[in-house]
């Protein structure tokens, strides 16, 4: 690595009086940097699927051609998920996480103010795949930080809580989508309201991240807590090449592409939903605009406690074990799924409580899987090993989600969608439990 994006150079340790009061400073400081900016990397990732209604009428587009389009940010996200994970396992989190979401802001701003940008399919999808490309900055740069920042026996409340951060972002779009309409009577403004603050909370990335405890002159976390994993060695706080990490801790790591691929079908139902919800909400269920951003904030919000509590139940119901958890929401989900499809027309109570169920159900698997690849590598993987799922869950998940689903509703209605993401569903339930008796067996091997 090179430039600014180089790792922070490890510094004299501080003295030892010091170092308790600075370690606490550091852990808060960042911990707000890294939830506050991944937020902000959500206010500029899915606000086309709000423009895509007005599309349709001014432009004239079919759900095929926007579904078409759309993908091009979950192929681009999932390529540069894990191939810049590993760049981000060699980068220092403060410019890497600030410079994706810079670049993002800079592509909203160009739908935004640029008419040419929506005026065909093709313009749609390259605007679209540089922004994905830049999004897939994000999570990598946040799980190195906090591998590096929080240790073991508390890594999986923080991974929880942090992970709200997309809900939060993810949500205000809505609102922000309306005080838009309402300020400027513009729908382009769901593009470049959300860009602005998200520009603003880039400069706040660089005020309060900092790459490792060493280059502030601490000591490493599982020193500092004395919270070593079983299978720690101090050769884990040296820098990786990145044949190494590939080739070492992922390529033969079968638990890892296990969860990967059952990442796929959870990410189908994560954005089959959420993508198409403002636009299924008003063709099927005769939705206002204002009515369909409401439900598309709750969906995301409802999130949040979702994962928190899902977070606690692997810890604590299941012993540290994701996949248990896992398909308890998604017997869930599916419940919720069927509702939302079944419920007629005139009933829209059932509608956003379902959707809101959905979305309390959906994050939780989706966080345990980003959480249990983090716990199954080296610290200094971590980017990689996130990115790997991530590039399932976008390439192999989203992708079906936006292209498949959208020609599937333009020629067998939306109950040929549902019948899509109900498949999805037990999909995801029959893969997961697959990985129940390989997380047994690789606990059993750390425990040797």
């Amino acid at each position: 690595m090179f430039g600014i994006f180089k790792p922070a150079p490890h510094l004299p340790l501080l003295p030892a009086e010091q170092i308790d009061d600075s370690y606490k400073k550091h852990r808060w400081q960042i911990f707000v940097g890294i939830f506050v900016g991944y937020a902000a990397y959500y206010l500029v990732r899915k606000n086309f699927s709000l423009a895509m209604p007005f599309l349709i009428e001014e432009y004239g587009y079919s759900k095929g051609q926007l579904g078409l389009a759309l993908s091009a940010v979950s192929i681009a996200y999932g390529l540069s998920k894990f191939l810049m994970g590993s760049v981000s396992d060699r980068s220092n989190p403060r410019y890497f996480l600030m410079a994706g979401l810079l670049v993002s802001s800079g592509i909203m701003f160009i739908f935004g103010f640029c008419d040419w940008a929506t005026q065909s399919v093709a313009s749609i999808f390259i605007l679209l795949f540089i922004n994905g490309w830049a999004q897939g900055m994000g999570w990598p740069a946040c799980g190195r930080t906090m591998v590096h920042w929080y240790s073991g026996n508390e890594r999986g409340t923080t991974v929880s809580v942090w992970n709200i951060a997309h809900n939060i972002g993810g949500g205000l779009i809505g609102p922000l989508f309306i005080i838009g309409m309402a300020w400027f009577n513009d729908w382009r403004s769901a593009f470049y309201l959300p860009a602005a603050v998200a520009t603003f909370v880039a400069g706040f990335i660089y005020l309060t991240v900092r790459d490792t405890p060493q280059s502030q002159g601490l000591p490493s976390i599982e020193d500092y807590r004395q919270d070593y994993p079983k299978n720690y060695d101090h050769k884990h706080e040296e820098e990786l090449s990145a044949k190494q990490i590939f080739l070492t801790y992922v390529l033969n790591n079968k638990l890892l592409w296990y969860i990967a691929v059952a990442n796929a079908f959870v990410y189908l139902i994560r954005y089959g939903v959420l993508d198409w919800a403002p636009t299924y909400l008003s063709e099927a269920k005769d939705f206002s605009i204002n009515k369909s951003s409401w439900a598309y904030f709750l969906y995301e919000w409802a999130g949040i406690p979702g994962t928190l509590l899902c977070g606690y139940i692997s810890d604590k119901w299941f012993k540290g074990r994701r996949a248990p958890a896992g398909i308890l929401y998604m017997v869930l989900v599916l419940i919720a799924v069927l509702i939302y499809w079944l419920n007629p027309a005139g009933n829209p109570a059932v509608d956003i409580a379902a959707l809101m169920a959905i979305g309390f159900l959906i994050y939780g698997p989706v966080m345990l899987i980003g959480l249990f690849a983090l716990e199954l590598v080296p610290k200094k993987a971590a980017g990689t090993a996130a990115g790997l799922t991530g590039l399932f869950g976008y390439l192999g998940g989203a992708v079906v989600a936006n292209i498949a689903l959208g020609y599937t509703v333009d020629h067998f209605g939306w109950d040929g969608g549902f019948v899509l993401l109900v498949g999805g569903c037990i999909a995801s339930i029959i893969l997961i439990a697959m990985t129940l008796k390989h997380e047994i067996a690789h606990e059993r091997r750390k425990q040797v």
